[in-house]
């Protein structure tokens, strides 16, 4: 945007009209955050943040690993060191990474290691991956805030982001398009009710176009 501004600036072809419309544009163009989490299955956890308000899009995905351009097929063999996360793009304005954070606690049972339900292994454990040290800051304090509500040790691993690797495509928006598939009915459905129910999340909530 900025970069058509200053050609049509430079072109001289940028009329008064034009010239408070595209200012607008741009002055009113959120400014969007990153924050790549992990807890366990991504098609859970991109459900969960797909339904809040201020979040702008999830891609699931692997991070924290050693493999380039992994495969799900890779990473469910546990040999890529990758985590099944979700990358959320938000716009802090309308949501906080410090809110990501709460739902994340809430959205998965961080005291289990490497394991979520009957999904077990490395790529299903619990990581937050921080992209600044505000994000790392503001992890560790919510990780200790946390622990008063389970009665084990939270065992989530917090590191810093390296590179994420989007899964394949029909992973993306897998809930919404396989809704009625066993796994979906059996995991990822009653965990959006019972977040709903808790008012962590609006099920009706759609991301932007």
């Amino acid at each position: 945007m900025l970069k058509t501004y200053f050609t049509l600036l430079a072109a001289g072809a940028l009329n008064l009209a034009a010239l408070a419309q595209t200012t607008n544009i741009i002055m009113n163009s959120p400014t969007l955050e990153t924050a790549t989490l992990g807890g366990g299955c991504f098609w859970c956890v991109e459900a969960v943040y797909e339904r809040l308000p201020g979040v702008h899009s999830v891609t699931s995905g692997f991070a924290g690993g050693h493999t380039s351009d992994p495969s799900y097929a890779d990473v469910c063999g546990g040999d890529t060191g990758h985590a099944e996360v979700t990358q959320i793009t938000f716009d802090p304005a309308k949501i906080s990474y410090a809110k990501l954070l709460s739902v994340f606690w809430q959205a998965h049972d961080p005291t289990t290691l490497n394991r979520q339900g009957a999904d077990e292994g490395t790529q299903y454990r619990s990581i937050i991956l921080y992209h600044d040290p505000a994000q790392k800051l503001a992890a560790e304090q919510s990780k200790s805030a946390a622990q008063k509500d389970f009665h084990h040790p939270i065992v989530t691993e917090i590191a810093p982001f390296t590179k994420f690797y989007p899964a394949e495509d029909y992973h993306q928006g897998y809930y919404d398009t396989h809704a009625g598939q066993p796994y979906c009915q059996v995991v990822i459905t009653p965990k959006l009710e019972k977040l709903e129910h808790k008012k962590v999340i609006e099920t009706t909530v759609q991301l932007p176009k």
